[in-house]
C-alpha cells in the first residue's frame, strides 16, 4: 500500500504535463552524448560531493592555514567568551526571552535563587555573548565567501564570454527546448550548487543573525531556481542569473573584511562599488533583463507550461528579495552619512564580548 502511495505521488510530482512543454516526454529528454541534454541525476550527485569538498577547503585548510593568520597578523584575535556556570532557572529564562527579558521575570529570578538582581542580569549577559559572533569568526567567513565569489564571478564571465546569450538574451529561449547544454556550463553549474548546498548546511551551524531566514531563504531559492532551471533545459537564463549575481558579493564582502581590518577608507570605497554594483545588477539588470525576458519575451517562443510558471515565481521572488536588502542598503548608507562610520547593519546585533571585572561566580572557572 505504500510503495503503491509513494509511486502515485512519484508520477504526480514527475508528470510530463508539469515539467515539459505540450507534445513532449521523459523519453525525449534522455540525456546522450549527442544530444547533451541535462541529466537530471546530476543534480543529486555531484554537487552533493563538491559541497564536502568545499566544506573541507574552507575549515579543513582555508580558515587554520590562511585566512586564520592573516586575521591574526593584522591584530583580529580568536577571543571566544567565557562559559557561564550553569544554571537551568536562568537558561530557560534565557532561551524563553533572550535579549529582551522583562524586568519583572529577573527580580523573579533572583529571588528565587537568592542572588542579586546585578548579579543575574551579568549571567544573563553572560550567556549571550556565547551566541555571538567574534570579529575573528566574521572575518574567516567573509573571507571564505570573497575568494569563492571571485573565482566563481571569473569563470562564470570566462565561460560566458563565447555565447550567443551573453550579448543577446533571447537567444536564451530561441531553439528551446532542444539546445545542447555545454560542458563548461554543466560545470558551472555543479560548482555553484555545490557551494550553496555546503553553505546552506553551514547556515544552520552557525551563530544566528537578524537576517537568518532571509538567507536561508534566499539560500533555497537560488538551489530551487538552478535545480528548475537544469530539470528543464533553463541552463542558459540561468547561467546568466548566476554570474550577474556573483559580481556584487565580491566588493560586499571585501568592505566587511575592511571593517574588521577598521580601513576605514578602503571600507568606503568598496562599500561604495558594492552598492553600485547591486543596484545595477540585481535592482537593474536582473528584473529588467532576466526577468522580463522570462515574462514578457519567453512565452512567445516557448510553449506554455506549469513549469515555466514556477520558474518566473522564483525568479520574481528572488528580485523581491533584492530589493529588500537594497532597503538596509540604503539605511547603512543613510547611517554612514550621518556617523561618519559604515557598519553591517544587518549583523548589528552580533556584538563583541565585553569582560567583566567581576564575575561574582557567574562565569567557569578555567582550569
Amino acid at each position: 500500500m505504500t510503495i503503491n502511495i509513494l509511486s502515485a505521488l512519484n508520477n504526480w510530482f514527475w508528470s510530463e504535463k508539469i515539467w515539459l512543454p505540450p507534445n513532449t516526454t521523459w523519453a525525449d529528454r534522455v540525456s546522450t552524448p549527442e544530444n547533451q541534454l541535462p541529466n537530471f541525476m546530476d543534480l543529486w550527485t555531484y554537487p552533493f560531493a563538491l559541497a564536502v569538498v568545499f566544506n573541507i577547503i574552507r575549515y579543513g585548510i582555508m580558515n587554520p592555514q590562511v585566512y586564520g593568520p592573516i586575521a591574526e597578523r593584522y591584530g583580529i584575535k580568536n577571543i571566544k567568551p567565557k562559559s557561564v556556570v550553569p544554571n537551568p532557572v536562568l537558561e530557560a529564562l534565557f532561551k524563553k526571552h533572550n535579549k529582551k527579558i522583562p524586568e519583572a521575570e529577573i527580580t523573579r529570578a533572583a529571588r528565587q535563587l537568592t542572588w542579586s538582581e546585578r548579579k543575574v542580569e551579568r549571567w544573563l549577559r553572560a550567556r549571550g555573548a556565547m551566541n555571538r559572533i567574534n570579529t575573528y569568526t566574521k572575518f574567516l567567513e567573509c573571507a571564505w565567501q570573497l575568494t569563492y565569489y571571485t573565482l566563481a564571478f571569473i569563470f562564470g564571465l570566462y565561460i560566458l564570454s563565447d555565447k550567443i546569450w551573453l550579448h543577446d538574451i533571447t537567444y536564451c529561449w530561441k531553439g528551446y527546448p532542444h539546445y545542447k547544454l555545454d560542458n563548461d556550463v554543466w560545470l558551472y553549474y555543479m560548482i555553484s550548487l555545490g557551494f550553496y548546498w555546503g553553505t546552506t548546511a553551514t547556515h544552520f551551524l552557525e551563530t544566528r543573525r537578524k537576517d537568518f531566514y532571509q538567507m536561508l531563504g534566499h539560500h533555497l531559492i537560488t538551489i530551487a531556481l538552478m535545480v528548475f532551471s537544469f530539470t528543464c533545459n533553463f541552463s542558459r537564463i540561468g547561467s546568466l542569473t548566476l554570474v550577474v549575481h556573483d559580481i556584487a558579493d565580491i566588493p560586499l564582502q571585501l568592505s566587511k573584511l575592511f571593517i574588521y581590518l577598521k580601513w576605514k577608507k578602503c571600507c568606503d570605497i568598496t562599500f561604495t562599488l558594492f552598492a553600485l554594483l547591486w543596484m545595477v545588477t540585481r535592482c537593474g539588470y536582473f528584473p529588467v533583463n532576466i526577468v522580463g525576458s522570462t515574462l514578457l519575451y519567453a512565452h512567445t517562443v516557448v510553449p506554455m507550461h506549469p513549469v515555466y510558471y514556477i520558474f518566473n515565481l522564483l525568479l520574481s521572488a528572488l528580485a523581491v528579495l533584492h530589493f529588500y536588502w537594497a532597503y538596509f542598503i540604503i539605511r547603512i548608507i543613510v547611517n554612514t552619512a550621518r556617523k561618519g562610520v559604515v557598519e553591517d547593519d544587518r549583523s548589528s546585533s552580533d556584538g563583541e564580548v565585553v569582560e567583566e571585572d567581576q564575575d561574582d561566580g557567574v562565569l567557569k572557572k578555567e582550569s
